[in-house]
């Protein structure tokens, strides 16, 4: 048989076979996070989850429950140890969801700081083309790392 005609998939030796549609395909990459089905097998789904709260720091919003360890913006008065609260915008009770801002204003979820370290760097870079202008900088973001300690009731 010549290689200009067309083999059927009996013909071809195995690993050349038509193979199933890959389900884990990661289109980001080898060292992307797991997408699909089996990330939410990896971690705990909601139902296991009944007391969390949405906490404001650093101008971002975390999604905590109690032993949750968390990387905010560096909060530089805490040291290691200490304890802080954040303010909280949202706080679910198992059924119960609490959402009035009357209500949260008294409420604070309260963490202990485990770490203070720097994020990945980031490498910047300018350039105009025919002109010799280069301009190159580097950044590495300051992160605290936090660890829930305690997430209080609403009052009903």
């Amino acid at each position: 048989m010549s290689d200009w005609t067309r083999r059927t998939s009996e013909q071809l030796p195995p690993a050349r076979r038509e193979r199933p549609l890959v389900r884990f395909r990661n289109a980001a990459g080898p060292r992307a996070r797991v997408s699909g089905w089996l990330q939410r097998f990896s971690i705990p789904s909601e139902r296991e989850i009944r007391v969390y709260a949405i906490v404001r720091s650093g101008g971002r919003q975390h999604k905590v429950a109690v032993g949750d360890i968390v990387e905010v913006d560096k909060i530089s008065t805490a040291k290691v140890g200490d304890t802080v609260e954040l303010s909280t915008l949202l706080v679910v009770d198992g059924d119960a969801v609490t959402s009035d801002p009357w209500v949260l204003a008294g409420i604070k979820v309260t963490a202990e700081v485990v770490d203070h370290h720097k994020g990945a760097k980031i490498d910047i870079l300018r350039y105009k083309n025919k002109t010799g202008y280069r301009r190159r900088q580097g950044h590495r973001q300051q992160y605290t790392a936090i660890k829930v300690t305690g997430i209080p009731a609403a009052a009903k």
